[in-house]
């Protein structure tokens, strides 16, 4: 798994913003952020280890630079073609973030392009600065989206912008993006983390605990025929009542009080 000469020591830079808030900033700037194995590795170990840490409520990933991350790394399919793609290990990587349990929140600061935009679908809740631009440009050089994008993208702004932005290449402005739904808010560049933070501050203020339900719950509206789904969803809110934390709630509701969480 090797790594670019011109890359920084680290692919993927943590800090703590808030309480029970994670923030990761993929850093490959020179790069746009391109998605090598070194950085997927890097972000699937981190997101690993905020799964394994109660105090990590929530996650929120971003870019540093100009890109939240312009998409696969071309110099290395230029290398080495289909393996490039189909190499087990990156595939085994990206199941890694795509599977990730707790809430994660993409703050989207520039282009989310190709296998950047991908990334993006994979979190939970997406938000992007006025500046940023998403697109899935791949047929312009001779190929469409391959880590989910054909699928994700389709299921949250339907059939056809999917299809004109996959065919067509083209890029959507934040604004438009906003219409879609493909984002759920557009801010002031400037006030992009801010307003990420604030989000992630109010999911870590709930249970840890449970919270992954809740998640896992409406990503089964997306993989599940209605009547599935709704199998589905009973048997979480069943399972969740086993918890601490909803007995926790449930007491505090009849103590008139704020619950005290214990993330159990």
């Amino acid at each position: 798994m090797q790594q670019d000469a011109n890359d920084p020591e680290s692919l993927v830079v943590a800090s703590r913003p808030a309480a029970g808030v994670l923030l990761l900033r993929l850093n490959r700037p020179h790069k746009l952020n391109a998605l090598s194995k070194p950085l997927l590795k890097e972000l699937a170990d981190q997101l690993a280890a905020a799964d394994a840490d109660l105090q990590t409520a929530c996650v929120i990933l971003t870019g540093t630079g100009r890109a939240f991350s312009a998409g696969a790394d071309i110099t290395d399919m230029l290398e080495r073609g289909l393996a490039s793609y189909a190499d087990p290990e990156r595939l085994a990587l990206w199941d890694r973030i795509q599977t990730f349990p707790k809430p994660l929140i993409a703050a989207i600061n520039g282009f989310a392009l190709g296998g950047g935009l991908e990334l993006a679908l994979l979190c939970d809740i997406l938000i992007a600065a006025e500046g940023a631009r998403l697109g899935t440009p791949e047929i312009t050089i001779g190929s469409f989206p391959g880590d989910g994008g054909t699928q994700r993208l389709a299921r949250v702004v339907g059939k056809s912008f999917a299809m004109q932005m996959i065919l067509t290449g083209q890029l959507v402005g934040a604004e438009l993006a906003e219409r879609k739904g493909l984002v759920s808010e557009v801010v002031p560049d400037a006030q992009l983390l801010e307003r990420a933070v604030t989000i992630g501050s109010q999911i870590a203020a709930q249970s840890v605990a449970v919270t992954p339900y809740a998640k896992a719950a409406v990503n089964a509206a997306f993989e599940m025929p209605l009547a599935a789904g709704l199998a589905h969803e009973r048997k979480l809110v069943t399972d969740a009542f086993r918890l601490e934390d909803r007995q926790e709630g449930l007491k505090a509701f009849a103590e008139k009080r704020p619950p005290r969480f214990s993330g159990k």
